[in-house]
């Protein structure tokens, strides 16, 4: 679940928020001084959770809450286990280009797709190249045409989690490894694919923790994300 900042903020703490606005608006406070000071405004107490809508503003990635939800208007992503709702529109004025998304097994496409919900909610382009494992390799060699124009690339992979190191020595965008548990014996429930992935020779790849599909969707959107500096 995505809160909504502007919401909270009108309902909560109007007066507040309209004297940060007519300073600005009046010229006396710039645009930095206005958002350094909605940074400041508190989170919502609700019970027993405290919501931090301005998470959005400081880091570019809103709030997501982990829990069982009973709201109609949100989205179930059976392959991904997960809930989505108010997702962010892709506007190509704001990333840097598309997120190419590769899978190295259908055993792996529970994570894979977690990471394809999560950067899509926070309205990044994914183009997805599942089952493309090195056992095979010639089903990635295969679309290389892809694998050049994507400005940033998440390999998911289990067993002895390999594959982030060949794309890494295919392409100049920065390359999110990450390790699935999917394998058995010394595979060690992922532990075997997340050192080889630590261990890559080639440059250019990180790796987020197993299992850790929603990490590297928002990592890659952060990368994705047009940095824009304020005059």
């Amino acid at each position: 679940m995505i809160a909504d900042p502007l919401l909270w903020l009108h309902r909560r703490d109007k007066t507040a928020l309209t004297h940060i606005l007519t300073r600005l608006q009046n010229g006396n406070a710039s645009l930095q001084e206005t958002l350094n000071a909605l940074h400041g405004f508190p989170a919502e107490v609700i019970e027993d959770a405290v919501v931090d809508h301005q998470r959005g503003v400081r880091t570019g990635i809103p709030e997501v809450i982990f829990g069982d939800n009973e709201i109609p208007a949100l989205h179930y992503h059976a392959q991904a286990a997960m809930l989505s709702a108010n997702e962010t529109a892709i506007d190509r004025d704001q990333i840097r280009g598309d997120i190419v998304l590769i899978c190295a097994g259908t055993s792996d496409i529970a994570v894979a797709e977690e990471a394809h919900v999560t950067a899509r909610a926070l309205g990044h382009p994914v183009t997805q190249l599942y089952d493309v494992g090195v056992a095979g390799l010639h089903r990635l060699l295969n679309r290389l045409d892809i694998l050049t124009g994507a400005t940033v690339i998440i390999v998911v992979a289990g067993m002895e989690g390999a594959l982030p190191s060949v794309v890494g020595g295919l392409v100049n965008c920065p390359v999110i490894g990450v390790p699935t548990s999917v394998g058995y014996g010394t595979g060690a429930g992922g532990f075997a694919a997340l050192l080889g992935m630590l261990n890559s020779c080639a440059p250019g790849v990180a790796v987020v923790n197993i299992d850790n599909g929603f990490g590297a969707g928002c990592l890659a959107a952060s990368i994705n994300r047009c940095m824009k500096r304020d005059d």
